[in-house]
């Protein structure tokens, strides 16, 4: 009986082939670098946010989280947005509230004009109707003219910048020496003396964030000087332009009325 042999094969074993995960991956460090580029774009995408965030929308949302921590807190806009609320009335002195007086005020642009007070160009005290600051005519005004000088424009940028932190009433008002004047443009003192106080407040109004309902302007010629018009020295004192601060109360009388149904501005 015939047994069948197995058939023997000699076949060469193929070899494996390997697996992806196997093989060297070159561009593994895309996933990190790509990784990187996005954290990167992130970053910037929130650097623009904050820079052009609205600052209301900031403010609302800062108030929200501090009323919701501490209710009895202050308000975040008066930490973070300084002037967008209404500004302090100042009366003479400091009230309860700590808030700046009038003699405070003077105090702090004593300082900030403190060349130009050297300089006998303004001069800034208190007095029963409030701050008066006066700007004397040598180099604010040409003699005879209403025209503001450069200096006399830098000076009232300066005291612009400092009353948009005030909500209190101001009348510019002008005032002239004894010496009569009539040329083409102003017949009199009481021309000179309102056009030059006008200029000032117009220069204020366009040059600041004031409010024009605040203002007032007037001329009184010769007939309110500082000092008796004796000498070359004393009426050159007297040619000056007044910046009156109003206090509260003299403000009150100061203040023309409204007509009845029209609202205070």
């Amino acid at each position: 009986m015939l047994t069948a042999k197995p058939t023997q094969y000699n076949q060469t074993r193929r070899p494996k082939r390997r697996r992806a995960a196997d093989r060297a991956n070159h561009e593994r460090w895309l996933v990190s670098y790509a990784d990187f580029i996005t954290l990167l774009f992130a970053f910037f995408t929130a650097m623009y946010a904050i820079s052009t965030v609205d600052a209301k929308k900031l403010t609302a949302m800062v108030d929200s989280l501090q009323s919701a921590f501490d209710p009895g807190s202050a308000s975040a806009e008066s930490r973070l947005l300084v002037g967008t609320k209404p500004a302090p009335t100042l009366s003479k002195n400091a009230g309860p509230g700590g808030e700046v007086g009038l003699a405070d005020l003077q105090k702090h642009l004593s300082k900030r004009l403190a060349g130009a007070i050297a300089e006998k160009r303004i001069d800034v005290e208190v007095n029963a109707r409030g701050l008066v600051i006066s700007i004397r005519e040598a180099g604010s005004f040409p003699a005879g003219s209403s025209d503001l000088s450069d200096a006399a424009q830098r000076l009232l940028g300066e005291l612009g910048s400092v009353m948009t932190t005030i909500d209190n009433r101001v009348c510019i008002e002008g005032h002239t020496d004894d010496v009569p004047i009539r040329t083409a443009r102003f017949a009199s003192n009481w021309e000179l003396s309102t056009a030059r106080a006008t200029n000032v407040i117009a220069f204020l109004l366009q040059h600041s964030a004031l409010r024009p309902a605040h203002f007032s302007a007037a001329g009184y010629a010769e007939y309110h000087p500082r000092v008796p018009n004796e000498s070359d020295a004393s009426r050159a004192r007297n040619r000056r332009v007044d910046i009156v601060i109003l206090a509260p109360g003299a403000a009150a009388a100061d203040q023309p009325e409204a007509a009845p149904g029209v609202p205070a501005r």
